[in-house]
């Protein structure tokens, strides 16, 4: 109806000068009537123009002033002649309206406020202001003195009117014809296809945007972790063996049967296949002698070492496992070697904000001669550096595999106290040697994992919003490129 009035309009006249007014005379919605204006103007049947009008409207306020008075009256109606207490008063008003009431019926002098009583110091009053809002309300003209007095009293407010003038467009047509956007059989087999008139493609037009693969924050520090290695002359170890056996995780590190790591609180053991059939037997030999009885200026543990325990599957806890498995291969024909690994590694902790089940580990090792501690804090030094961590700490410590071994500590300038970021040592004769190495091989290692320095990075305070189900796609797709060391 709105489009037939229009086109029609437009065919006997060169104008439509005003919408609103167009909309009022011939009774329909001036919101529909801008709606098919918009759609003749895109397939140009009529050229459109903006029209805006500014005119004041009643605020919330002044709605209800308009409607009850102004509060400077209704609190002078509330004064009877003979007068009434401050206290009598307010009960009777609406708190603000006696506050605003108060201050307008003083400075238009039509009250004495006593320090108990309140009279009248007039007898009749007109309401101004509502005589005033109203007007506006009905669309009366008023003065500009009264609009600015509206105005600081915020009870009215400018409104802007948007409407259009009309005038036929290059396109023009009493109808307007529908074009089609497809071909389809049916115009085929009819033969219609001639008469049809198709949309026009708009090449110009901005499709859906395209969902493109976005890289997880871990990936992204993992990377930057693997080219600081790579800098560094390091080759990447085979992790590709999350399931790992006893021996290799545990007892090739020279670490006992009856360290607490080794108990199913801290270890996931599997349940099927639950044991290997598959280790260097001689190499098995020599581990448990140096476990027994020890060797290589060492006194062992001096407890019964069971193979059954070592045959025992598991879920690996650290990538150590790997480590130890490429020095064994290392051995049968010795070259210095720089290994490193970024991977997954799995333990038996409750999950907490900075804990989880799985996670990952990075791990760095020079395997060498007349490699010494000073060594080691040198690598470390360099390595570091890379990531943007100058200020290192090294404190003694203890692991089963590591002797002299260390805590690495780094000052966080956002802190501002030392924080622990790694762990570090030389491997043990006793872990080395029954490999087959020569005596005169030492190899020094480190980890880390890559969560922390991740979340430090990110700003991600809760280990399950990086990592799990329970992290939230939008923040991969919303994360920004890491750049570590800047």
């Amino acid at each position: 109806m709105a489009e037939e009035a229009i086109l029609g309009y437009l065919e006997k006249n060169e104008e439509i000068s005003d919408s609103g007014k167009f909309a009022e005379e011939k009774g329909i919605s001036h919101d529909e009537i801008v709606n098919v204006i918009k759609s003749l103007n895109g397939f140009r049947l009529v050229d459109a123009e903006d029209i805006k009008r500014e005119r004041w409207g009643l605020t919330k306020e002044g709605d209800k002033y308009a409607g009850a008075g102004s509060p400077e009256v209704q609190l002078f109606l509330a004064i009877p002649p003979e007068g009434i207490t401050r206290e009598e008063l307010q009960k009777k008003l609406d708190p603000s309206i006696f506050k605003i009431g108060c201050q307008q019926a003083i400075k238009n002098k039509w009250i004495e406020m006593g320090k108990s009583q309140v009279s009248r110091k007039v007898q009749h009053v007109d309401d101004r202001v509502r005589d005033l809002l109203m007007q506006i309300q009905n669309g009366e003209a008023v003065n500009a003195e009264d609009v600015d007095a509206l105005k600081r009293r915020k009870l009215i407010t400018p409104l802007i009117w948007k409407g259009y003038s009309v005038k036929k467009g290059p396109k023009y047509a009493p109808k307007r014809k529908k074009v089609a956007t497809d071909l389809t059989r049916e115009n085929l087999l009819r033969g219609d296809w001639r008469e049809l008139e198709f949309k026009e493609y708009n090449f110009l037009a901005k499709g859906q945007p395209t969902e493109g693969g976005c890289l997880h924050p871990l990936l992204k520090v993992r990377r930057q972790m693997q080219m600081i290695f790579l800098q560094m002359g390091f080759e990447e170890m085979p992790t590709n063996n999350f399931v790992e056996s006893s021996f290799w995780n545990f007892d090739a590190l020279f670490q006992p049967q009856q360290h607490p790591a080794r108990d199913s609180h801290d270890t996931f053991f599997l349940k099927e296949p639950s044991t290997t059939k598959m280790l260097p037997e001689d190499y098995v030999e020599r581990v448990k002698g140096v476990h027994e009885s020890g060797g290589y200026g060492s006194r062992g543990y001096g407890y019964e070492w069971k193979r059954e325990e070592a045959n025992k599957n598991l879920l690996r806890t650290h990538t150590t496992a790997v480590s130890s498995r490429m020095l064994y291969a290392l051995a049968q024909d010795f070259a210095p070697k720089k290994y490193y690994s970024i991977d997954r590694v799995f333990r038996n902790e409750a999950v907490d904000r900075t804990h989880l089940a799985e996670f990952h580990q990075i791990e760095g090792l020079i395997c060498d001669r007349g490699l010494t501690l000073g060594h080691l804090i040198g690598v470390l030094q360099d390595f570091f550096s890379r990531l943007g961590m100058s200020k290192l700490k090294f404190k003694p410590a203890y692991n089963p595999y590591t002797e002299p071994s260390m805590e690495i500590f780094s000052y966080h300038e956002g802190l501002e106290k030392w924080v622990e970021i790694g762990n570090s040592g030389m491997f043990r004769p006793e872990m080395l040697l029954p490999m087959g190495l020569p005596q005169d091989v030492q190899v020094i290692a480190w980890g880390l994992s890559l969560e922390r320095p991740t979340m430090i990075l990110y700003g991600i305070d809760n280990i399950r919003d990086l990592f799990g189900h329970k992290v939230d796609l939008g923040l991969i797709k919303r994360n920004p490129l890491c750049r570590i060391g800047l």
